[in-house]
């Protein structure tokens, strides 16, 4: 299970969310068997759309991100539920390609950055509330910042990374978000940039042992962060045959009509688990019947 907390500054001016998602990166990459840069990349926003999750107030309030940049990659989806449990698909999970400038996984290269970021907030409400920004860098973590600054008006800083062993499996990984509280001035966010600039890369922190207390004391140093809440979150889907068998009844009667009379049996598989749903000849036209 990842360990994911939210404190608070003692004066009210910011709150911060930081997560050590170690364990849900690594089963992530044992669903899905990506390549390295491509866990790094879905890794980093599986992390997010934890976080994200676990602003939402009702229990069966649920996030959505989506992030489509053109990349090889394909497009990457990570949704979560209210306790910050998430779970993760992308298009093309084997992306082959060089190191960055810096020597390090390429995630832009893999997710590209001529698209947008896209975040879909279920509520309960009629319709699902959506946010669509373009996408600044690709590497993800700027783009959620991105998302923030103009979708929600919120003042905040993301940080996201996954350190990937040179066996494709995870060795860290982790994150947080500090989002400034209304009314709050410019002098908080310059004590609070020059406090990030002399801290390390959260996967380094998170790979050197640093609990997601410890770091949100270091990020939030000078502020005295009080701890709101403590959560174990783990990487977990929501599939089952019941909603498989609604996925099939909305393709169509035509459509669901063809594949009764050409299979014996119909496979279905979940793109987030890989969880597979066998229905036979008869059990499709007992659905045509709903």
């Amino acid at each position: 299970m990842g360990n994911l907390i939210r404190a608070i500054a003692t004066d009210g001016s910011l709150v911060c969310t930081v997560i050590d998602s170690t364990s849900l990166v690594a089963e992530m990459e044992r669903v899905h068997q990506p390549s390295a840069t491509v866990t790094a990349a879905l890794g980093r926003l599986l992390t997010a759309a934890s976080i994200m999750g676990r602003q939402l107030k009702n229990e069966k309030d649920s996030v959505t991100i989506r992030v489509a940049g053109g990349g090889p990659a394909g497009t990457l989806i990570a949704v979560s539920d209210s306790h910050g449990n998430p779970r993760a698909y992308v298009g093309n999970p084997i992306v082959e390609i060089p190191l960055n400038r810096y020597g390090k996984l390429d995630v832009a290269g893999a997710v590209g950055t001529s698209g947008t970021l896209t975040v879909i907030k279920d509520v309960g409400l009629e319709e699902p509330s959506t946010g669509s920004v373009p996408l600044v860098s690709g590497e993800i973590a700027e783009d959620i910042t991105s998302y923030y600054a103009i979708s929600e008006q919120t003042p905040s800083v993301c940080a996201l990374g996954v350190l990937v062993n040179p066996d494709l499996s995870v060795k860290a990984a982790g994150g947080y978000l500090i989002q400034l509280l209304p009314g709050v001035g410019d002098e908080v966010a310059d004590r609070l940039e020059a406090t990030l600039k002399t801290v390390p890369p959260v996967s380094s922190m998170i790979d050197q042992g640093m609990t997601p207390w410890e770091i949100a004391q270091k990020v939030l140093d000078g502020f005295e962060p009080q701890l709101l809440d403590e959560a174990q979150v783990c990487y977990t889907c929501n599939c089952s045959k019941a909603r498989v068998e609604r996925a099939l009844i909305s393709i169509g009667r035509e459509e669901l009509e063809r594949l009764a009379q050409e299979q014996e049996s119909t496979e279905v598989c979940c793109h987030f688990c890989n969880k597979k749903y066998t229905f036979s000849r008869q059990e499709l036209r007992q659905l045509l019947k709903r």
